[in-house]
């Protein structure tokens, strides 16, 4: 009597499902923690073959949670800024009206940025309504938590020593950074601390702009949006 593949058991079907589960949630945060991976850099991350890694990546990259650069490298797309901003729903709604009258008043773009490990992600972005020209940029957004004026103020808030960049030292007694083509070029950056109550992570109100006389201004608005979502979020 010919024999017949044995199917396997609901059993080693959950193992192996939550196998790879686990592994494209830690590709996940791999990725999104760098400027870029290889096939090869995920395949030694996790563990695996160079073909499992390629077929993970190909999963997530028709879920649009990562994307294939020219370069060959994978990085984080559209959907997965979406999940990390979505994580945020409560912190966004308190944040959405101070942060509004701050940028209608300043004529410029506001960002509510908090740390996610070594990088700043941006996980509110609001244009003032008035239709001036200014600076825009994408929600889920992220840059190294050692540049710009948003990481340093960030920061500020982290341990940190004397040998720590100027501004974030500057944070502590100031009560605000400020910086000019960090981030990008030719634009100043001012952000004020935020440390979010509750167990939250460490946080600022941020402003890119090409003009650097709204600097008394910008900080006076940001530092009465974050008391106003303090007060707020209890």
């Amino acid at each position: 009597m010919p024999s017949t593949p044995e199917s396997p058991t609901p059993a080693a079907s959950r193992t192996s499902g939550a196998q790879t589960l686990a592994r494209g949630i830690d590709a996940l945060k791999f990725i999104a923690a760098r400027e870029g991976v290889t096939v090869v850099e995920v395949s030694e991350h996790l563990g695996v073959h160079r073909t499992v890694a390629y077929r993970l990546l190909n999963t997530l990259a028709d879920a649009l949670l990562v994307f294939r650069g020219p370069d060959g490298k994978y990085r984080g797309s559209f959907g997965l800024a979406q999940l990390a901003v979505s994580a945020y729903s409560n912190l966004r709604e308190v944040a959405l009206g101070p942060m509004q009258a701050s940028s209608d008043a300043l004529g410029v773009t506001v960002a509510l940025i908090v740390s996610e490990g070594d990088i700043a992600r941006a996980v509110l972005v609001v244009s003032p309504r008035n239709g001036a020209y200014h600076v825009v940029f994408t929600e889920g957004s992220t840059h190294p938590l050692d540049r710009g004026a948003a990481g340093h103020a960030i920061s500020s808030l982290l341990p940190h020593g004397p040998s720590a960049h100027p501004e974030v030292i500057a944070a502590s007694t100031r009560g605000y950074t400020k910086t000019f083509g960090e981030v990008e070029p030719h634009m100043y950056g001012f952000a004020v601390p935020l440390q979010l109550p509750h167990g939250g992570p460490a946080a600022c109100l941020n402003v890119i702009t090409t003009r650097s006389d709204i600097e008394h201004d910008a900080v006076a608005r940001l530092q009465r949006a974050a008391q106003d979502m303090l007060v707020a979020l209890g």
